[in-house]
């Protein structure tokens, strides 16, 4: 994986890195470019190297990107009081931002990899653009009262995990506050996306762990429930992450996944 770079999106400069496609030794298709959409308090860097394997895996390019206020994107100025994300946040980020990020990138019809918040980008995204497919772990599609309890409790502890986030963001403040202040306001209570997922015509696969703090297996069962070709797996063992926790099973979803997905013709 290259080196990350900064490209500016609608006037804020966001953290990309490149992972280049594996030698298709001279075969005629090639698969669409993943884009990986990470989690809450997630970052290009955060990522480790499994976008890199996911891509090797995958025989695929790859493109990672920290969203504003992430890694060593662009921060928010005063987030806890003029910066405060706004409760359609995650719309923004599927309907305006991606969609330029993608369009700067020149990539057309990605697989969207999305973790957590990011899991719900992509499903937003995926429900008004085309896309080749879409893989979402540990999404939110509502809120539960779980996941704000686990927020809340990450809020009570946030100077003791602050040390180990502060390796993947250059502002940790912005990166923590503007996701937990948004996540336990009042008019984020009524996030709910399941009206718009039956509009992925996409081919879809979302995985979560059974010991996931942030979030019921009602998450992804209410995907299936709206876009009925939705492929579930659920992990024992397994929590919030299942690409950290359960890493070798979701590898085989995927590879099993890429299946069916269409095939891009090389020009």
């Amino acid at each position: 994986m290259s080196s990350s770079k900064l490209i500016s999106v609608r006037g804020v400069a966001l953290e990309v890195q490149h992972i280049s496609p594996t030698p298709t030794s001279g075969k005629s298709t090639q698969m669409p470019v993943c884009v990986f959409l990470h989690e809450g308090l997630g970052s290009v860097a955060l990522w480790k190297d499994w976008p890199s394997q996911v891509c090797h895996s995958l025989g695929c390019e790859g493109w990672v990107y920290s969203r504003q206020g992430y890694g060593q994107s662009d921060g928010i100025a005063d987030v806890r009081r003029m910066g405060r994300l706004k409760a359609d946040y995650l719309h923004r980020e599927a309907l305006e931002v991606l969609p330029e990020l993608l369009k700067i990138l020149n990539i057309s019809k990605p697989l969207l990899m999305g973790h957590s918040d990011g899991g719900s980008i992509a499903l937003i995204h995926a429900s008004q653009f085309e896309v080749a497919g879409c893989v979402v772990l540990a999404p939110h599609v509502m809120v539960e009262d779980m996941s704000l309890q686990a927020i809340a409790q990450a809020r009570d502890n946030f100077e003791k995990i602050k040390p180990r986030l502060a390796a993947f963001h250059k502002d940790v403040e912005v990166a923590f506050w503007q996701w937990n202040d948004v996540w336990l306001s009042k008019a984020f209570r009524s996030f709910d996306i399941r009206p718009c997922l039956h509009k992925i015509q996409a081919p879809l696969l979302a995985l979560q762990g059974l010991e996931d703090p942030y979030g019921s297996m009602a998450q992804i069962e209410e995907i299936a429930r709206h876009a009925t070709h939705t492929q579930l797996l659920k992990l024992e063992s397994c929590g919030h992450s299942p690409h950290k926790d359960q890493p070798e099973q979701v590898l085989q979803a995927l590879k099993y996944f890429s299946s069916s997905l269409g095939k891009i013709q090389r020009h």
